[in-house]
């Protein structure tokens, strides 16, 4: 299941007012007060979505709390919750896959093991009102660059090819967290836990992938350097 804790922003933007009465998904009695009190289940997905708006227009930053793997919604519409999920599940599904693709990784990405995990698992979703300071501070350090980058451009991201892109670029960079001592790459870590959860790869099998791409990863670097001197 899909679980988007909402904070107080994000929360409002789901929610409309018809005739007085305020009409929202988002429930204010979440299973519990933090996150990871939750009842454990190993296909409960939890996210932490926030919104904010940048040139008249809203954005949304939706962060894995695990693996704080982010995608940001640009010009996102309003009060549209089922609109929202649909573009998050397609544009979760298809980050990791071309970052599968890019990096020699779809020997390990069965796409039958994937298929048969992955629609069960986003089959449901549920809306809390309800945060996480850690994961909503890397989405402020995120949403702050954001802001930045759209003043540059002077339009958002257009298209989802740019919108992966950026949440690749995103989600290279090193981050830490309370609970872990040592550093770590947000994409690194949700393939990881995709090959895991949905492509049933053992341990051994997910060690091997991450090697490789760590390998395509410098097999590019090498190839974009050699074009610059030439």
């Amino acid at each position: 299941m899909l679980i988007f804790n909402c904070t107080e922003a994000a929360g409002k933007f789901f929610s409309r007012v018809h005739k007085g009465k305020t009409i929202t998904p988002v429930s204010a009695k979440p299973p519990s007060p933090v996150i990871e009190d939750d009842e454990p289940n190993s296909f409960d997905e939890q996210w932490l979505v926030h919104a904010i708006t940048v040139q008249r227009k809203h954005v949304l930053f939706v962060i894995h709390v695990r693996t704080r793997y982010c995608m940001i919604f640009a010009d996102a519409k309003k009060a549209d919750a089922e609109g929202f999920v649909a573009w998050f599940i397609e544009r979760w599904r298809e980050g990791l896959i071309r970052d599968a693709i890019n990096h020699d990784l779809m020997q390990w990405a069965d796409a039958g093991s994937m298929t048969d995990r992955f629609e069960p698992s986003c089959a449901e979703h549920r809306f809390y009102r309800r945060s996480h300071r850690g994961a909503q501070k890397h989405i402020e350090q995120i949403a702050w660059f954001f802001e930045d980058c759209a003043a540059e451009w002077g339009c958002l991201p257009q298209g989802e090819r740019a919108a992966i892109g950026f949440d690749a670029q995103m989600n290279a960079q090193i981050r830490n967290t309370k609970e872990r001592k040592d550093y770590f790459r947000p994409d690194e870590e949700m393939i990881a836990h995709w090959l895991r959860q949905y492509c049933a790869v053992d341990d051994a099998g997910v060690q091997a992938a991450l090697a490789r791409r760590t390998e395509a990863k410098r097999e590019i670097s090498a190839f974009e350097d050699g074009l610059r001197v030439n």
